[in-house]
């Protein structure tokens, strides 16, 4: 593609929740990159039209289909992939779904949904990629956390919950992975302007402007502001870290 870079020469790449936001943002600069880049998504249409754009700036898509809260989804998607791209040498975790409201008023339904996408998704993704990177004795796996798993964040209690989880979870498998030569990494968002921050924050606008305001670089970040540090925990660039916590947030949190 334009940039010339490639430090990830023939790779491939599955992305999850990667037809829009910050899931798009990673692919468009994976490919930018050199990588074969699948996305895989719950809405075809969306996920198509990101393949194609990147097809049409020279680079290698494949749009995939699924519902990361499906294990059989999950490991049939993963089986496309490395029919048509080759076997894959990186997961991005990135799909994620949440609803602001205080705890108290949240539903059992929203704390399964929230539950399913953002924590148990992780799970089956790598539950169906881990096998084939082990037989090969590499690969590289990140995971879209936030700086609400590490802080908290108000009316956000199960979200911050499941990413809290994402972190532990990525720290274990970093040590159980390392003999196989696979490095897990985490990428903490902070406030980051998307369509899914928009919509859970539809009737809270003010929140949004104290959120900015918040911040010390005072804006909301972008989904290209986390692309680059997902391009390097995926880079031979990292291949001596692993269990590594990179927050991204304009200096929203900094400690340790």
């Amino acid at each position: 593609m334009a940039s010339g870079v490639s430090r990830l020469n023939g790779k491939v790449a599955i992305i999850t929740g990667a037809a829009q936001g910050i899931g798009r943002a990673i692919a468009m600069r994976l490919a930018e990159e050199s990588a074969k880049v699948a996305i895989a998504d719950i809405n075809d249409a969306v996920a198509t039209k990101t393949a194609e754009e990147i097809r049409a700036t020279g680079g290698q898509a494949l749009a995939v289909t699924l519902d990361v809260t499906s294990l059989e989804q999950a490991v049939a998607a993963v089986q496309r992939v490395e029919r048509e791209l080759g076997p894959i040498d990186i997961l991005v975790n990135n799909a994620g779904w949440d609803k602001v409201e205080p705890f108290v008023e949240n539903t059992p339904e929203t704390w399964d949904r929230v539950i399913a996408i953002n924590f148990r998704g992780p799970l089956n993704c790598c539950k169906a990629v881990i096998p084939g990177m082990q037989a090969r004795g590499h690969g590289k796996i990140v995971t879209i956390s936030s700086d609400a798993g590490r802080v908290g964040s108000m009316g956000e209690a199960v979200y911050a919950g499941c990413k809290a989880g994402l972190i532990g979870f990525s720290k274990t498998l970093a040590r159980e992975l390392a003999r196989n030569n696979i490095n897990v990494n985490v990428v903490c968002p902070g406030p980051t302007d998307t369509a899914l921050l928009k919509s859970a924050m539809a009737d809270r606008p003010k929140v949004l402007e104290s959120m900015a305001k918040g911040i010390p670089m005072r804006r909301l970040g972008q989904p290209q502001d986390l692309a680059g540090a997902v391009a390097f925990f995926v880079s031979s660039d990292s291949d001596y870290a692993t269990g590594q916590v990179l927050s991204i947030s304009g200096g929203l949190t900094m400690a340790g």
